[in-house]
């Protein structure tokens, strides 16, 4: 027996599932508003600590409110040892975003206000998070890759320290710029599976901690996160403009998906963060003589708008632009869960700021039976 409802949406596509006041996607300007800012335009002009105090605090920082974010941040860089020992212990073969995922997990344990919602101490621990972030995703992955743990550099700026600990170089301005505009651009992105796994288990009363626990493991899935990883896959694996081209051609003949195009937002019009590391893979070809990837990626682009209709997002184009960074590709889903950190703890301090507890309903499609008197 099947019951029905009329309001059932498969995926809860469409459903409005909270009202807020942090971010929305304007499908018919194609603007991604964040505060009340495109965040396009924003990419382009500030940087990624700017895009943390707007999201977190509502505003724009002054140059002081942004020296005093930047050395809260530094203050939190250090993260306890017993997590570091954490990783040692963990199966070589843990994947990255299991790393990452344990420790943040793990921070739970540390922190002695761990039953307190207030928003005050919330932000508070939104700090620790962003702070620590870059060393549990760098050093979660050196310690799995029986690498050398490396020290945060308070000296440099917040994503030069990222960039530094990751790589364990200290990028270039342009570098720095680039990594530091895609981290803006990853930031936040209104309601996607992560973000509502977040709302959902902070609607339980659950700690920050938790709720960015379970938005990493929503992220792990390649439906969500891990798109970003496939497409520098076959970039390499195609090796040439032509081979990708074939690469492509292959795989839609075989109906199977291609990562990095098309999305459930962005339907008829290119995702506008893609645009953005369009243009930053062009600025770091031509610093570094070579436009291979460059070339490849419009190629693959072409192919994709005539054979299916579909558009980059954000991934397609993320994807090169770290390789040519020099950044791991085991790390492209990590970073991304980083660069959201400050999203996710702004949604999961307004879920808690006027909370009500999701709890939806199905449809049921099982039978019933009449349980007979033995």
């Amino acid at each position: 027996m099947k019951t029905v409802e009329k309001n059932y949406s498969p995926g809860l596509d469409g459903v409005i599932a909270a009202e807020t006041k942090i971010s929305v996607l304007d499908t018919v300007e194609s603007q991604i508003i964040i505060r009340g800012y495109d965040l396009i335009d924003l990419s382009k002009k500030y940087t990624y600590l700017d895009i943390v105090n707007l999201l977190l605090l509502g505003q724009l920082p002054s140059k002081d409110e942004k020296v005093a974010l930047e050395n809260k941040l530094k203050a939190n860089y250090a993260i306890p040892y017993e997590i570091i020992d954490i990783f040692k212990l963990l199966p070589k073969d843990t994947h990255p975003m299991d790393g990452l995922r344990t420790g943040i997990s793990s921070l739970a344990g540390f922190d002695p206000k761990i039953d307190d919602r207030s928003f005050h101490t919330n932000l508070e621990r939104a700090y620790k998070l962003l702070g620590s972030m870059p060393n549990i995703v760098a050093n979660s992955y050196r310690v799995l890759n029986n690498q050398e743990v490396v020290e945060p550099d308070a000296s440099l700026s917040y994503s030069a320290n990222f960039y530094y600990m990751i790589t364990g170089k200290k990028p270039t301005k342009t570098e720095e710029e680039i990594f530091d505009q895609s981290l803006i651009l990853y930031s936040e992105h209104e309601m996607p599976n992560s973000t509502f796994t977040a709302r959902v288990i902070a609607s339980t009363q659950s700690d920050l901690y938790g709720a960015l626990t379970g938005a990493v493991a929503s992220l792990k899935g390649n439906l969500h996160g891990g798109a970003n990883e496939a497409v520098m896959h076959m970039l390499l694996e195609a090796k040439t403009v032509e081979g990708f081209e074939k690469l492509l051609k292959s795989k839609l003949a075989k109906k199977e998906k291609i990562m990095g195009f098309g999305h459930r937002v962005y339907m008829k019009k290119m995702d506008p963060r893609a645009l953005i590391m369009k243009q930053a893979l062009r600025k770091l070809c031509d610093a570094k003589g070579d436009d291979l990837l460059y070339r490849m990626g419009e190629a693959g682009e072409a192919i994709m708008k005539e054979e299916k209709g579909l558009y980059p997002n954000l991934d397609y184009y993320a994807a090169p632009v770290y390789y040519m960074l020099g950044l791991p590709i085991e790390l492209y889903t990590p970073i991304f869960f980083s660069s959201r950190t400050a999203g996710l703890c702004a949604h999961v301090i307004e879920q808690h700021e006027n909370n009500r507890l999701f709890r939806p309903r199905v449809i049921y499609t099982g039978e019933r039976h009449n349980v007979k008197q033995a």
